[in-house]
């Protein structure tokens, strides 16, 4: 549609940013890690590497 006016592009453009950049901060801040697998990835880190070339 190039007969719109480039005011509206950039409005649209701004909207399109600022939904994006919410809803990229909202699912940043709603992940919630579980603390009882702290012990697991210690665990998990403490094993020995035996590679087998």
């Amino acid at each position: 549609m190039p007969q719109m006016a480039p005011i509206n592009w950039l409005s649209l453009f701004i909207m399109f940013s600022l939904i994006l950049l919410l809803f990229n901060v909202m699912n940043y801040y709603s992940y919630s890690p579980k603390s009882n697998n702290i012990k697991e990835i210690n665990k998990i880190s403490s094993l020995p590497l035996n590679w087998k070339w």
